[in-house]
């Protein structure tokens, strides 16, 4: 699981870095600046949640068994950037307005994510 988290991770921080270029720089000028604001704020997010996947795969390294709930909140910081980051942007690059019933769907998971990490933490054994 820490090889799959850790590559996710990865990939996902490439592209949090290539978005936020793609953003400042070849959407300036085309998009309205709210919808600028909405592709900035999935970038960000993306990225937060990038670090924290970071986080999970290295504390996952250091147990000899990973427990379920940190197993759980990675799966769900993947999901939460799909559902939260990935409305986003289809949002801001579409103006379809209806994409934005999904995005708060994204952030309930993010949170339960966090919250089952804190639950993690008091299964800790490494």
């Amino acid at each position: 699981m820490k090889q799959v988290f850790l590559t996710v991770a990865a990939i996902s921080g490439a592209f949090c870095v290539s978005a936020g270029a793609f953003g400042a720089h070849a959407l300036r000028g085309t998009l309205s600046e709210r919808s600028l604001q909405i592709f900035d704020v999935g970038v960000r997010y993306q990225m937060y949640h990038t670090l924290a996947l970071l986080a999970i795969a290295i504390l996952i390294s250091t147990q000899a068994t990973p427990s379920v709930s940190l197993i759980t909140s990675g799966w769900l910081f993947i999901l939460g950037i799909i559902l939260f980051s990935g409305s986003l942007y289809a949002l801001s690059l579409t103006n379809i307005t209806i994409l934005g019933i999904i995005t708060p769907v994204g952030g309930v998971v993010f949170i339960l994510g966090w919250l089952i990490l804190a639950l993690s933490s008091w299964n800790f054994q490494g």
